[in-house]
């Protein structure tokens, strides 16, 4: 009798780099579960994880390729909170650079539990994340889009080209 694969536990990540399955190879790719939600601690794995990246920020995270915002800790403004309403999120929310308006549109479209947006962002290409509600997969993809939308052209095409 066959033994049944071991199944992950919750957050639980696969410690091969680019193992079977993932759309970026090369980026620690969390196994997919279902009801996992991704943590502040996946955000900073998988952006660290990309080239050039840097941590910082003074009283809130953010990460940066070659000095330019990719992803960001966005909690609610006053202003967001009366444009929102009761819809206000109280999690913890991330702040992700899109490609563009039509990508943002799609994303708020296909999943409003997990993407919304406020006035504040009107026009400008970036969603914000309840990020108790994203699966670390759909996370990493987020990541590396915006990382893609933010990095230097030769850097991107290079980290595609790597990963072919």
């Amino acid at each position: 009798m066959a033994v049944p694969p071991r199944q992950p536990q919750v957050n639980e990540v696969s410690i091969l780099a680019g193992s079977p399955g993932s759309r970026w190879p090369g980026v620690s790719d969390p196994w997919h579960i279902v009801g996992a939600m991704a943590t502040w601690d996946d955000v900073d794995r998988i952006a660290l994880g990309l080239p050039e990246v840097a941590a910082g920020g003074r009283d809130l995270r953010e990460w940066r390729v070659k000095g330019k915002p990719m992803v960001w800790e966005r909690p609610l403004r006053r202003a967001d909170l009366e444009a929102l309403g009761d819809a206000a999120p109280t999690g913890p929310i991330l702040g992700a650079r899109v490609p563009d308006l039509g990508a943002k549109e799609a994303l708020l479209a296909d999943d409003p539990e997990v993407y919304f947006t406020t006035p504040h962002f009107d026009g400008y290409p970036a969603v914000l994340v309840r990020l108790e509600h994203i699966a670390p997969p759909e996370l990493e993809e987020l990541i590396v889009e915006a990382w893609l939308k933010q990095a230097p052209k030769r850097l991107a095409a290079e980290f595609l080209r790597d990963r072919a």
